[in-house]
């Protein structure tokens, strides 16, 4: 199934959404709860699975949508359809501040991995399924864990990442980062998880034990702002139990 044809415009700096404008008859899947308003003629359902294979049957469907369950994400999806005359736009927004990145996935070889929780949405006809860690390091010390989420197709995704988003092109290239701030790579990049070497700089240096090394041919992209790292300093400074903030006296 080839996928929809869909336009759309990003909107915002810090806190954006994407505006996806649908013809008559055009589909967009979303995660649940991803909507921020819709016009007149679009019309939305909540299916199983995200319609890739109109011909999948009942537990096909069942043990595809299944796997997304493994991720943390709900069992269902949303499709919105132009079911009205003329265009008709649907908007998605980002769960917290960042970046909305829209990837057109017939240009990167018709896919993507990308972190479980990042996908926002996409046209109608991109498979979305989990992809396997290969290697073990990079499942247990990894900010991804033993799982990644494969977008598939030929048509417009978009995935959401925390604070500015920086693409890189690598040609044969090794890059190394923090676990969290990888936020998808292409066919082509090698993914693995290496210690920080020095027992000094892996307790002190507060970098963490761990870095993700990324190499081969293809793009990756990094975000400056992982969530996780966002909720650790709002907890570090939420009120405590007697009602003082920390560094208060």
């Amino acid at each position: 199934m080839r996928c929809h044809e869909i336009d759309y415009e990003v909107i915002g700096e810090g806190m954006q959404l994407v505006e996806v404008e649908l013809d008559p008859g055009e589909t967009v899947i979303a995660e649940a709860g991803a909507m921020n308003y819709m016009e007149q003629g679009i019309t939305f359902d909540t299916k199983m699975g995200d319609g890739a294979n109109v011909d999948q049957g009942f537990f096909s469907k069942l043990f595809s949508a299944g796997k997304r369950i493994v991720t943390g994400e709900s069992l269902f999806m949303t499709h919105f359809t132009n079911q009205g005359e003329g265009k008709q736009r649907v908007a998605f927004s980002s769960p917290y501040p960042g970046t909305i990145i829209p990837i057109n996935l017939a240009e990167v070889r018709e896919e993507i991995l990308c972190q479980k929780d990042s996908f926002l949405c996409a046209a109608l006809g991109t498979k979305i399924d989990i992809a396997f860690n290969k290697r073990l390091g990079s499942g247990l010390f990894g900010g991804e864990g033993f799982i990644l989420e494969r977008l598939q197709g030929d048509g417009m995704a978009f995935i959401h990442a925390g604070g500015t988003v920086i693409e890189k092109e690598l040609n044969g290239e090794t890059l190394r980062l923090d676990t969290g701030c990888l936020v998808g790579f292409t066919k082509g990049i090698e993914y693995d998880i290496q210690m920080n070497k020095g027992l000094k700089s892996m307790f002190f240096g507060g970098e963490g034990m761990f870095l993700a090394t990324v190499s081969g041919h293809g793009k990756v992209w990094i975000q400056s702002l992982p969530f996780s790292r966002l909720a650790d300093r709002i907890l570090e400074n939420a009120p405590k139990s007697g009602g003082q903030n920390k560094g208060e006296s």
